[in-house]
């Protein structure tokens, strides 16, 4: 095993995950990589390849063979940190046995916040397309494994960017780099070609955005929806970092 940090963010949709990549983006020793598997999922998944934006477009451009990503994770060598920005149910049956030679991190939120901003983009999700019961499953096999995982709640980050950054970075055992706490307002050559349906708010940021509780009135077609996955994300949070 080299000595190649292998950061792997395992992240639900909607959850500041863009803006983690671009973070480490910033950082002169980190080479980052949006959604690798998100072609193989759309390719294995045929319900998903029906409702995903620009899913054909996916599909022609990125590699859809799981193993052949995970060989690239584990062999690349760019740079000094790798970061893989990947969602966690793009995982779908790919063998986890990988994840022993990578930092893994499992990025939350709270759903309520969640499934509002999910649902206007792909409307009327389901339990396995927000995450909360796959991230459950994938701690348990951290846990069953001997595994080492962490949890962050992207609350936690927009409340306290340095500390959680400063907390993570040692998590991963890499140097805290204050450039993680701002970038420029732009996309990204790194941005996969679903910028466009899902970017927005991050190509306009120059950093992490301050935390501001949702005041909107929760939508009632998603309310048996956050009553699932309410318990998963209660759960999540007793690991967090």
């Amino acid at each position: 095993m080299d000595d190649i940090k292998r950061i792997c963010l395992w992240s639900g949709p909607r959850n500041i995950s863009t803006a983690l990549m671009y973070s480490f983006a910033q950082r002169k020793d980190t080479k980052v990589y949006d959604e690798p598997l998100y072609a193989y999922y759309l390719k294995n998944h045929s319900e998903a390849h029906k409702y995903h934006p620009g899913a054909e477009d996916i599909l022609e451009v990125m590699e859809n063979n799981g193993d052949k990503i995970v060989e690239m994770m584990l062999t690349e060598n760019e740079k000094p940190v790798l970061f893989f920005k990947h969602m966690i149910h793009h995982l779908l049956g790919l063998d986890k046995e990988f994840m022993r030679k990578t930092v893994n991190i499992i990025l939350t939120r709270d759903p309520f916040e969640m499934l509002p901003s999910f649902d206007r983009v792909i409307p009327n999700p389901v339990l396995d397309d927000v995450g909360y019961k796959l991230h459950m499953e994938l701690l348990e096999y951290f846990q069953s494994n001997n595994i080492s995982f962490t949890v962050i709640d992207s609350k936690q980050v927009l409340i306290n960017p340095e500390k959680t950054l400063n907390n993570l970075c040692e998590f991963a055992e890499i140097e805290f780099d204050r450039n993680m706490l701002s970038w420029k307002p732009q996309k990204r050559k790194e941005d996969g070609i679903w910028s466009k349906y899902w970017y927005d708010s991050v190509h306009n940021s120059s950093g992490f955005m301050k935390y501001m509780p949702k005041e909107a009135p929760f939508p009632n077609h998603l309310q048996p929806l956050l009553t699932e996955c309410r318990p998963y994300y209660v759960e999540l949070l007793k690991h967090t970092l």
